[in-house]
């Protein structure tokens, strides 16, 4: 008999690792005891070393569904002969790495206690237990003990106390236990944010009360904002047309698609094609917006996602979304979308959100549960049979990246890793803090535009370092001088700080999510990002590593005219690509009849962008293949002016329906310094020719997708020739178009090529802080 401790590492707190332990000790005849740490769990138990071995053999294979081991081990030390098993409290001491649970939906259990009359948490919208329920966006700080979150303020009842002290409920130490009488409370505020203390003549409305109440407001296709688990959302009936075109001019979106929350898998699958892999991701703990395919003739409103082939779409995954779903002639399919004002972040503060969303949304169902922290919904899709994520937040935030980042820098185990900040970009951002090889990417923050943005981005900055114990020594940041991002890490207090070039991090991004080291062939495609050489870069080729990326290849460079304003109107674009292939707007031949290009655009405009061309006035070059789609966008006629970002290509990729088109000639120019270009104004030639010879949209698109295909395959294959290198990663938001990523990578394994690209992290900018990290790391690992 001898006396073992056994220290496990992971996402072992908050999901019913001690009643586990306990019971299974208890199973095993064991005596000893099991408590927290700040970040672990710790384990004495008294056993010889066959039984110890069976122990944690079991440990490893029946543990909570929640949890994640990530490292299990253990030291031998005097016996002290314990009488029993028993939990201990949790322990401060100096923390190691930290694992903390996602927020995750509704478990099968309390659903089925939710919808059973005789349980004493029927139709309870806060339901939740060990296995479900709010984590991350209720914690305060570690360890997770309840009065360290927003549970604190509500003191449990005599009969939540004893599940929350009983080893073997299912509710022991589930923080966010509570019930009718000692839990946080619904209530109902009016489409002037007053909140209503009378319905049907009862004094603070209850619960069934404020639901059969939003009830009435959605099934009659008006707007209800429903407080969810990381903020705001606001609903409407989704086949209701009207009540979604009141959405979308009330909250000023003109055309972006809506996300959708349907009532089960089976109503999903009456309105989209769902594979089994997407079926595991919709019914995940997670439970993030799936990207799905339409089926051909659904009736749904045209209003939720135009000129789109796929919907967002996700499963009920908190108590009150269930409740509703219940409700008689309640809709089966919900507009489910981010309770916020254009480019602003979530709405999460109760009277932050009342004030906001007034005008918007005709009755608020809110309560008296704080978030702490918010977080949007999570987006993702499948490509080829894996996962590829658009959006990182609920659900997958805060679990870290797990990265053998000295095998990956090729260093020893002497060399002691820096903790970094890395500050991200300045749209979708994300930023990254590291821990040894643990990485923690933030929760989507949004685009850092506007002051309420930019505070949450520090406010999360400031709570992930208290929460993970992270005192970061390097800052990596991008090179754009007015990035809020990298003036905020510019003027962080450190002592080193890095500015990572922002299609490299993409590239090293990839690369350590796939756990590649050495060198490879980078291809970055992207709508925007400050080049070394202070243009705007965006199609680019690389060459290289974490140690450094040298510049390949690129697009030629292509005026932008009045820069970023280019960007929301395509048609300035398309112009910049004309005047560099040196045609006038010409007249397309359609149906025996001509029309001018761009012909709703009036002349005087395209005038004066014309001669901003020639003069060269406010008209900075771009490399950028994101521009590049906007341009052939807008000369197609599919998009001239956008409302969200990546509009025109995402609905030139609408039409891009033969994947075996021919792709137009693409040519290299290798004779200049700085790698190759790629003479994109010869296909603007050849598209053009196309146009006046009667092309159709379909076949023009698809070529045009085709063709950059192509640009991918000859640079790809132009680097090989020169340096040998032979696999590929392919990063960038352009990759989020899954027609040109199918293409892109069954050319280049067709061509001998490995290819890797994201499944982890996003391909957008969404995905570079994690980059911006490891080649901070190595930045300092080559000064020392």
């Amino acid at each position: 008999m001898r006396r073992y401790r056994i220290t496990i590492t992971g996402i072992v707190q908050g999901v019913g690792f001690r009643p586990f332990i306990y019971n299974l000790a208890k199973s095993m005849g064991l005596k000893g005891w099991v408590g927290n740490t700040d970040s672990n769990v710790v384990i004495e138990v008294e056993a010889g070393e066959k039984i110890l071995s069976g122990f944690m053999q079991s440990i490893k294979a029946k543990s909570p569904v929640l949890s994640k081991i990530e490292t299990l081990n253990y030291e031998e030390l005097p016996v002290i002969e314990f009488k029993d098993f028993e939990i201990r409290q949790s322990e401060a001491v100096s923390r190691g790495n930290i694992f903390i649970s996602p927020d995750v939906c509704t478990c099968g259990d309390c659903i089925k206690e939710l919808k059973d009359p005789g349980n004493r948490r029927y139709e309870y919208p806060f339901i939740n237990c060990t296995n479900c329920g709010p984590r991350f966006t209720i914690i305060k700080d570690i360890p997770y003990d309840r009065e360290k979150t927003t549970m604190g303020c509500f003191e449990m009842c005599r009969p939540c106390a004893l599940e929350y002290t009983d080893p073997s409920d299912r509710r022991y130490h589930a923080q966010p236990v509570s019930c009718r009488g000692c839990g946080p409370v619904l209530a109902i505020a009016d489409e002037n944010g007053k909140i209503i203390s009378r319905l049907d003549g009862r004094e603070m409305p209850d619960s069934r009360q404020c639901l059969e109440y939003i009830t009435g407001i959605i099934k009659s296709g008006r707007i209800a904002a429903v407080k969810g688990i990381g903020g705001y959302h606001l609903a409407c009936d989704a086949l209701d047309s009207g009540a979604v075109g009141r959405l979308r001019s009330r909250k000023n979106r003109d055309d972006k698609p809506f996300a959708l929350m349907m009532k089960s898998l089976e109503t999903i699958q009456n309105y989209c094609h769902v594979n089994e892999k997407e079926k595991q991701l919709l019914e995940s703990p997670a439970s993030p917006v799936v990207l799905l395919r339409k089926k051909e003739g659904i009736v749904l409103p045209e209003e939720i996602a135009h000129l789109n082939s796929y919907l967002g779409v996700m499963l009920p995954y908190n108590p009150i979304h269930h409740i509703l779903f219940e409700q008689e002639s309640f809709p089966e399919v919900l507009v489910m979308t981010s309770g916020n004002l254009s480019s602003e972040p979530i709405f999460y503060r109760d009277e932050e959100a009342i004030q906001g969303l007034v005008g918007i949304a005709d009755a608020f169902l809110t309560n008296d549960r704080e978030i702490y922290i918010r977080t949007d919904d999570s987006v993702t899709r499948v490509f080829k049979d894996k996962e590829y994520i658009i959006r990182r937040s609920r659900g997958y935030v805060p679990m870290p990246v797990k990265l053998d980042t000295k095998k990956l820098l090729g260093v020893d185990d002497a060399v002691e890793l820096p903790s970094v900040l890395a500050c991200g970009g300045e749209l979708k951002n994300v930023f990254c803090l590291n821990k040894g090889n643990m990485f923690y990417l933030s929760h989507h923050i949004g685009d850092l535009e506007n002051e309420s943005t930019n505070r949450a981005f520090v406010h999360a900055v400031e709570h992930f370092k208290k929460l993970f114990d992270i005192a970061p020594r390097h800052i990596a940041y991008d090179l754009h001088p007015n990035y809020f991002s990298s003036q905020y890490g510019l003027e962080y207090d450190a002592g080193y700080k890095t500015g990572v070039q922002h299609h490299k991090a993409h590239i090293a991004s990839c690369m350590a999510e796939n756990g590649l080291s050495g060198e490879v062939i980078g291809v970055s495609f992207d709508g925007t990002g400050y080049g070394e050489d202070g243009r705007i870069w965006g199609g680019e080729f690389f060459r290289g590593g974490y140690y450094g990326f040298e510049r390949a290849g690129s697009l030629e460079y292509v005026m932008m005219p009045g820069g970023d304003s280019a960007v929301k109107h395509p048609w300035k674009m398309a112009l910049g690509y004309l005047y560099s292939a040196g045609v006038q707007i010409p007249h397309i031949s359609e149906d025996g009849r001509e029309h001018r290009l761009l012909g709703d655009i009036n002349d005087g405009e395209i005038a004066f962008v014309r001669k901003m061309l020639e003069k060269k006035l406010n008209c900075p070059e771009t490399s950028s293949m994101g521009r590049f789609f906007d341009a052939v966008s807008a000369l197609l006629g599919v998009k001239t002016d956008i409302s969200y970002e990546g509009q025109a290509a995402i609905e030139l990729e609408y039409y891009a329906v033969d994947r075996a088109a021919e792709p137009y000639e693409v040519m290299l120019d290798t004779g200049g310094t700085g790698g190759f270009a790629v003479r994109t104004h010869m296909i603007i030639r050849q598209l053009l020719s196309d146009m006046e010879a009667g092309g159709s949209l379909e076949t023009i698109a698809s070529r045009f997708h085709a063709t950059v295909a192509e640009i991918v395959l000859r640079g790809c294959r132009e680097i090989r020739k020169t340096c040998g290198l032979n696999r590929v990663v392919l990063s960038g938001g352009v990759f989020q178009n899954l027609t040109l990523l199918a293409m892109s990578s069954e050319l280049l394994e067709k061509n001998g090529f490995q290819v890797y690209i994201h499944s982890q992290l996003p391909a957008n900018d969404g995905g570079i802080a994690l980059g911006q990290a490891i080649m901070a790391i190595a930045s300092s690992i080559a000064k020392t």
